[in-house]
């Protein structure tokens, strides 16, 4: 299947200042990122923070530019577009954010802020005609009509999360970047925000990235799962694949995180040792090293590459096969 969505060697370092006669060394957020998001698909970002996952999702929407690689969609590249060809693309490609009441204007009412992606690309004209898809998009979300003239600040973390989702939505795009949609709510309506993009995904065919830090989150919502470190990919597979044979140290760190549901099952968990290394200065080779309980003097001798270690499942470990 052509992918959706083509990711080739995306870059993004941050200049910083340096000193009275030292030049300032960048910021090493994303380094060398390579994926693809087919129609249909969920593709999940997981890692640490710092691990340069929202920065992969403001790029992929052109919310910030690359420092070098390729982005393209539906076949163009956008990584050079000019405004008309990246207002047409924003309209097929959407965020959810991840302050449900930060990213949504409290002087404007439930109406006004799921209408406004429809005035801006010139849909739904009139206002009888915006006001009828912005009550279809509300119920769809599990709000109702009843919510159109009320205020942000007049709904629960979970409502205005719902209220963020309807207006993605709202432009019926064929890619959603869902960036911690769920980190700021409450433990007790985090399923509730999950389950409903997972059947709003499957119901509309919308092809999703799917950012968070809680892998088990990631692999119940997601269709693939590629795992960041200090902004390179360290493994990407099928997220059942990753989950049951993880083949990279970081990998089964994360997944030694996950509290496991079963009393009977034994849980080790594994604690990284040190500090996330700055992303100004990142260790040489292999970037997770220095935290690595399977290091070896090879690892800080060249950046592994990402390499075949089944079916649809590569790892970035030069001990891979040992794992």
């Amino acid at each position: 299947m052509t992918p959706l969505l083509q990711v080739d060697g995306l870059v993004r370092h941050f200049p910083t200042r340096g000193g009275l006669f030292t030049p300032g060394r960048p910021v090493r957020a994303v380094e060398d990122v390579s994926f693809s998001v087919a129609p249909g698909e969920v593709l999940g970002l997981v890692g640490e923070s710092g691990s340069g996952k929202s920065t992969i999702g403001n790029l992929v929407l052109r919310l910030d530019e690359p420092t070098a690689g390729r982005i393209r969609f539906d076949g163009q590249d956008i990584t050079t577009a000019g405004e008309a060809a990246l207002a047409a693309f924003r309209r097929r490609a959407q965020p959810i954010f991840q302050d449900p009441f930060g990213s949504l204007d409290p002087r404007m009412t439930v109406e006004q802020i799921v209408a406004e992606p429809l005035q801006v690309h010139g849909l739904a004209k009139g206002r009888a005609a915006r006001r009828a898809r912005v009550a279809e998009l509300l119920n769809i979300v599990g709000l109702s009509e009843q919510h159109l003239t009320r205020y942000p600040h007049q709904f629960s973390g979970g409502q205005r999360q719902r209220i963020g989702i309807a207006r993605a939505l709202a432009v019926s795009p064929d890619l959603i970047v869902a960036d911690e949609p769920v980190s700021a709510l409450d433990v007790s309506i985090q399923a509730q925000i999950v389950n409903l993009l997972r059947d709003l995904q499957q119901r509309l065919g919308l092809a999703m990235i799917f950012i968070a830090h809680d892998l088990a989150v990631v692999e119940y919502v997601s269709d693939r799962v590629a795992v960041l470190y200090l902004g390179r990919i360290m493994e990407l597979a099928p997220a059942r694949q990753i989950v049951r044979t993880p083949k990279h140290p970081y990998t089964q760190a994360l997944l030694s995180a996950v509290l496991e549901p079963d009393p009977d099952r034994k849980h080790t968990r594994e604690v990284l040792q040190g500090d996330l290394p700055s992303p100004i200065n990142p260790p040489s080779g292999c970037v997770f090293r220095t935290r690595c309980r399977h290091a070896i003097a090879a690892c800080a001798e060249a950046v592994p590459p990402l390499r075949s270690v089944g079916d649809g499942h590569v790892s970035a470990c030069i001990r891979a096969d040992e794992l």
